[in-house]
């Protein structure tokens, strides 16, 4: 059935045609006239002895195409031989027949012989069975037909045995190739758990030296920690109904050595006479151990700070609330986020940043206990989980974790031959108090950090549920804001600035308003903290300068046609390498001078992008716009940043002046504030001037510029206008 088996064919021909032509010789004598008994014979001697001879070469291996393409003449020509010999002379067709044929087994004999050790015994009856022929054919009478028929018999006997142990070890040999040039282990056990077949790679796999070590021994034997109960109930495993092959099985088998070997199992059964036996397939598993426990290790670690990823964090803090919530215990989550990190990384690169966050993600787990969890959120943000607390303990744990991490944090890093100082902002949640899983425990204190930012930074808050609530609000003022712009629910409200001495209103401030569809209307300090968070600052910003100068253009021709136009802006809006431009097109489109535009910074600004925000205000002073700092002496820090920033105009924060009448400290801050700004060259405008008699005080002390309710609320452009014209004309300076 298989083109390597086709010997078998040729020497089954060959076979088939010497036995044909002794029926027809000897049956036929009498029947079949010798004119075609003859050639009939000598064509069937001939086809026999090719057989023979073909089914030998291609057992050997040595049958070659142009062979075939000559068997044909041949067998013609030896026909026609044997035909012509015996019609001359009869005698000779006995005899002939038999030492031609004995000829050709002894020479096909003599080449399996020669061939491999394993073909000798075929060999061997073959030179026999050739040479009895020949000794026959020589030496027998017709009275020997007996001996010769008893000798023949005997012969073909041996040599059918020889044929069969060729072929089986023929078979034998190339099965054993098969299995021993596969890549991973094989053995065949029966039910009892007896090892019959194995090849090399299984026998180096459990650290034997050949198969030959694992043949007839039980498979318990050749496993330590393997027993023979475990055996029988891998193979009961193949009885089993419905069962699908071939059975797969990972596995960490403990050899002799000591050494551990990872290996996957494929079981499939295999009948033999009856009896089901199982073939085992063993792959060396342990370079896929290695990658997926590497792949494992990335899905579970942060590269940059080797503690856990967002993902670890996510499973170990759930596995800590179900542990918790079973035996009744707290945890606490601490959500860290470093202050000023932005600037780490824009001044001395990301390398560096990488590099602090390393440090700090090192101090951060010296300050915990062994079964606390630390991880990395994303970005700068860190998590910390306390496991595990006492009831009742867990805000007072959390506590005293969130006051080391900031002391911890301000101790300052050695960063690229640098000393830095940052600072963290820190959020708590406890469960079961503020959240009943682990995204809960993460939103929340998300939610609490947030605030604790909104507070100043370096410092820790709770979480609280006026914290959620205002976090709900935000969500719905964001989704309201992305579509505020293009349903024109923004206007401008403008607020007067006048001359303290003169009262002459010589700057507006422009103020945004937010009336909303869904929302009614949204005061600035519900939705501008949501539109800088969310980025939508920068449209909104875009808007309002365009809008504002636009207004100016259009009282270009009246009493206003002077006026300075004051708009607030924000670190977005600054960070935008456009904004330069943005600014010189809008001047540019509504035919303004520089000098009439005076844009509003806080000192949350400077402080947020120090080296940014100087660059921009260099390009804006360049262009000829006004620089003010509103809300000046709020910040801790503003001092430094007056001498750092070439600025026009301070704008005294509104808490200083509502007491400017009545508390000496409040007056004598203020008169301070004004004589510094006088020593800098500084315009000053006083915010929230509510009475004549603040404004007479401010007017006495130097300042330049009054805004307040005392001088006009907040208003729109007509009215605005129409306070200007009905304002009575400024009172001419007295010298």
């Amino acid at each position: 059935m298989q083109p390597k088996e086709k010997h078998a064919l040729f020497w089954g021909l060959g076979q088939f045609a010497v036995m044909a032509g002794g029926i027809v010789w000897f049956l036929g004598a009498g029947q079949i006239p010798d004119l075609i008994r003859l050639p009939a014979c000598a064509t069937l001697l001939s086809i026999g002895m090719a057989g023979y001879w073909s089914g030998t070469q291609f057992f050997t291996g040595a049958l070659r195409r142009y062979h075939m393409r000559w068997i044909m003449p041949v067998l013609i020509l030896m026909s026609a031989g044997f035909s012509l010999l015996w019609y001359w002379n009869q005698a000779w067709l006995v005899p002939g027949s038999a030492i031609a044929l004995g000829v050709v087994m002894a020479w096909a004999g003599k080449r399996l012989f020669d061939e491999q050790k394993r073909y000798r015994l075929l060999g061997v009856t073959l030179m026999l069975r050739g040479g009895f022929n020949i000794l026959s054919a020589i030496a027998l009478d017709e009275n020997s037909y007996l001996f010769w028929f008893a000798g023949t018999t005997i012969l073909k006997a041996l040599s059918m045995v020889g044929l069969i142990y060729a072929v089986q070890d023929e078979i034998r040999q190339r099965y054993i190739n098969t299995i021993d040039s596969l890549s991973h282990g094989f053995l065949i056990r029966d039910r009892r758990g007896f090892v019959h077949v194995a090849n090399e790679r299984c026998a180096k796999l459990l650290g034997l030296h050949s198969p030959a070590d694992l043949i007839g021994r039980h498979v318990s034997d050749l496993l330590p920690g393997l027993s023979r109960e475990m055996a029988d109930e891998y193979f009961s495993r193949f009885d089993a109904p419905g069962v699908k092959f071939p059975i797969s099985d990972t596995a960490l088998f403990k050899l002799h050595n000591g050494t551990e070997l990872p290996v996957e199992l494929l079981g499939s059964p295999y009948i033999e006479r009856g009896r089901m036996y199982c073939m085992v397939q063993l792959l060396d598993i342990t370079e896929r151990k290695r990658k997926d426990d590497l792949l494992r290790q990335a899905a579970r670690i942060d590269p940059i700070t080797g503690y856990c990823n967002r993902h670890a964090l996510a499973a170990g803090l759930a596995e800590e609330v179900a542990r918790a919530a079973a035996s009744g215990r707290e945890c606490a989550v601490l959500f860290i986020d470093l202050d000023k990190f932005k600037r780490v990384n824009d001044s001395f690169g990301h390398a560096a940043g990488d590099e602090l966050l390393r440090d700090a993600a090192h101090r951060l787990h010296s300050l915990l206990l062994h079964a606390d969890i630390l991880g990395r959120f994303g970005g700068d943000e860190f998590i910390i989980v306390l496991p595990d607390l006492a009831p009742g303990t867990g805000a007072r744990a959390a506590g005293d974790c969130a006051r080391e991490v900031i002391a911890a944090m301000g101790e300052g890093f050695e960063l690229s031959r640098h000393a830095i100082t940052i600072s963290a902002s820190i959020g708590i949640a406890c469960y079961p108090l503020h959240g009943g899983d682990g995204d809960a425990l993460l939103r929340n204190a998300d939610i609490a950090m947030y605030e604790a930012k909104k507070g100043g930074r370096g410092d820790w808050r709770f979480f609280n549920d006026a914290m959620n609530a205002a976090a709900k609000d935000a969500l719905a003022i964001d989704g309201a804001l992305r579509c505020a712009i293009e349903d024109r629910e923004f206007r401008l409200v403008y607020q007067a600035i006048t001359d303290a001495h003169t009262g002459k209103l010589t700057k507006v401030e422009a103020l945004l308003r937010w009336k909303s569809a869904l929302l009614g209307q949204v005061p600035p300090d519900r939705f501008i903290a949501v539109a800088e968070d969310s980025g939508m600052i920068v449209p909104i910003g875009t808007w309002v300068l365009r809008q504002a100068c636009r207004q100016v253009a259009l009282w270009r021709d009246g009493v206003l046609g002077e006026v300075t136009i004051s708009i607030n802006v924000s670190a977005l809006q600054l960070a935008d390498p456009g904004f330069v431009a943005l600014v010189r097109q809008a001047l540019a489109d509504n035919g303004l001078e520089p000098h009439q535009l005076e844009l509003e910074l806080t000192e949350r600004v400077l402080i947020d992008d120090a080296g940014g925000v100087h660059a921009m205000l260099e390009q804006l002073r360049e262009l000829g716009v006004g620089i003010s700092l509103d809300d000046f002496g709020t910040g801790y820090s503003s001092l430094s940043y007056l001498t750092q920033f070439h600025l026009n105009t301070l704008k005294i924060d509104r808490a200083f002046v509502m007491n400017i009448e009545h508390s000496e400290r409040s007056h004598n801050l203020v008169h301070a504030i004004i004589a510094m700004g006088h020593s800098l060259g500084l315009q000053l405008v006083a915010e929230g001037v509510e009475t004549a008699g603040q404004a007479a005080i401010l007017e006495r002390m130097g300042c330049h510029y009054l805004q307040g309710y005392h001088i006009s609320r907040p208003i729109p452009p007509d009215e605005l206008l129409r306070f200007a014209i009905e304002r009575p004309a400024p009172a001419a300076s007295v010298i």
